[in-house]
């Protein structure tokens, strides 16, 4: 899998490449994460990228003839193209089951008050956001993305039973199957006292089906907690007949 990031700060992309999950699977192979400049195609002696609003306001927008040259000049025609933006459809589990199946995905980042929407249009990107708030560019966003996305790729992670039990993808196996799911239950480690907090005896009592049990009232009660709007998304089955 290929991301073919484009950016003014290709070396913020460079980095997250190396480092972590997604820089062991970059060094075997899985995932190629390759960073383009778009200043490298900016106009004149300044290499300009950006320019004033039509309509007047405040901020600058990144021009659409260099965008596209930068398109063009360095990214797969076939490639998935999005377009981090905070108007775009929300980043979540079941999209990134979808991307970890491309072969290609470019991601453009913005700057300043945004893209000519003009070029984003015409070169075909999907705008994607990772929240209702704003940042100052796509990279961050991107990151989170590519980070979310190399995950699910086949032979990331080395047990890929958790990718199927944690939050928001519970019993996912295939991306066709993907669904909002409930939180992941709490979890814990040694020692098995601390601070005077005791994990619960059930976890550490060998009882198989009990901690599984467990684990499910856990989810439910944290998802009741935190992210109700997943409950009433996801009713439970209705009890069997007698």
């Amino acid at each position: 899998m290929r991301f073919h990031v484009l950016t003014l700060f290709p070396e913020l992309i460079r980095l997250h490449g190396r480092t972590a999950l997604l820089g062991r699977a970059v060094e075997r192979g899985l995932v190629e994460v390759c960073a383009v400049d778009i200043r490298e195609f900016g106009l004149g002696r300044h290499r300009q990228v950006d320019d004033e609003i039509f309509g007047g306001g405040p901020g600058m927008v990144m021009r659409p003839d260099v965008v596209a040259q930068a398109v063009d000049s360095a990214t797969p025609i076939s490639a998935c193209r999005l377009v981090m933006a905070p108007w775009g459809r929300r980043l979540d589990q079941p999209m990134l089951h979808s991307l970890a199946g491309e072969k290609d995905v470019t991601i453009l980042c913005g700057r300043y008050e945004g893209i000519d929407q003009r070029v984003l249009d015409a070169r075909g990107f999907e705008p994607v956001s990772i929240g209702d708030y704003v940042v100052s560019g796509g990279e961050v966003p991107a990151m989170v993305l590519i980070e979310g996305a190399t995950r699910l790729v086949p032979g990331v992670l080395g047990n890929e039973q958790s990718v199927v039990t944690e939050s928001f993808a519970t019993g996912a196996a295939a991306p066709q199957d993907v669904s909002t799911g409930p939180l992941e239950a709490p979890c814990y480690t040694r020692p098995a006292v601390w601070e005077g907090h005791a994990v619960p005896d059930v976890l550490r009592g060998g009882n198989h089906s009990a901690i599984e049990a467990w684990r499910k009232r856990e989810s439910r009660r944290r998802t009741a907690q935190y992210r109700p709007d997943l409950l009433e998304a996801r009713p439970e089955a209705p009890p069997a007949d007698g």
